[in-house]
């Protein structure tokens, strides 16, 4: 009899690991188009005044992106999203100024095209943009220079991609590999640009979000993340080589939450390349940064 109780409770205990091993995989692997989307997103982010390297002393840079959803429900294969972007940075020097922030309102378009089981699935997109810095003044200065203060600085691109998630068992991890092309038309954006700012981009991102151990009725938060993106500008401009280092940008970004912070992070980024900040295109960085950020991926 005792012997009988023994079996029927290892039985009960082995049927409840299961089914935690299942409510676990429901929340690793069932991950719905608007979380996939949200991968693609910018997070929300403020730097520390510590940049180390060849940038303009900053007090912060920072980077607003809510998104807003449209699809007709929640398991839906096609969604759109509305994302007002924008990235400001205000400069240590008296007064400390906000100049030129760049503005990039966008709209994406998701679909679901495959899913492998549970654990891997692709999704391709199509995004439209404007980025501009909000400013009339003429693009030159009267000695030739570029106008950084009041210049005009506007283009329209589009970009075209996928997204390819999956999950490692062996590291209890998400892992994303976006690819895209970013394109610049030249009648969408101003003259002064032409010959000057890459209309042709090639974008390649890897992601790996560490996932929490342990059950739990409630969504879990990632305690850290990976990520490493390139950008390889493939027209013709500057007069640059094919191979010419200047054409490539590179960043490195680990992002740190703690247990005791709800909704934001710590993250160190690496990046070498051309200055993103709208009409600063032609500085060249290679900095490291410190700041908080917030990632409000859940699993």
């Amino acid at each position: 009899m005792m012997g009988f109780r023994l079996f029927i409770l290892l039985m009960v205990m082995h049927g409840s690991a299961i089914l935690n091993a299942q409510e676990n995989d429901s929340i690793l692997y069932n991950l719905p188009l608007s979380k996939m989307a949200q991968m693609n997103q910018m997070d929300s982010y403020i730097t520390f005044p510590t940049d180390i390297g060849n940038i303009d002393p900053l007090m912060f840079e920072a980077n607003v992106n809510p998104s807003f959803i449209i699809r007709k429900r929640e398991d839906s294969k096609l969604m759109g999203v509305l994302t007002s972007q924008i990235i400001i940075r205000m400069y240590n020097e008296e007064s400390y100024p906000v100049r030129t922030p760049s503005y990039i309102p966008q709209i994406t378009i998701y679909y679901l095209a495959k899913v492998n089981g549970l654990q891997n699935k692709t999704t391709v997109f199509g995004k439209i943009a404007h980025h501009s810095n909000g400013q009339d003044g003429a693009f030159y200065n009267e000695d030739g220079t570029i106008n950084l203060l009041t210049g005009n600085f506007a283009t329209n691109y589009v970009e075209l991609g996928m997204l390819n998630t999956s999950y490692s068992s062996r590291l209890n991890a998400l892992k994303v590999f976006k690819s895209s092309i970013e394109i610049h038309p030249k009648s969408w954006m101003l003259d002064e640009l032409k010959g000057g700012y890459s209309g042709l981009r090639w974008h390649n991102a890897f992601t790996a979000y560490k996932i929490p151990f342990g059950n739990s009725n409630t969504a879990k938060k990632p305690h850290f993340s990976l990520k490493l993106e390139t950008n390889l500008m493939l027209d013709h401009y500057n007069d640059l080589n094919f191979f010419d280092l200047d054409r490539l940008n590179a960043g490195l970004t680990f992002y740190y939450h703690p247990q005791f912070l709800e909704d934001i992070g710590f993250f160190v980024q690496v990046y070498h390349g051309m200055d993103y900040y709208n009409i600063y295109f032609q500085h060249q960085l290679d900095i490291i940064r410190f700041g908080i950020m917030t990632e409000f991926l859940r699993f």
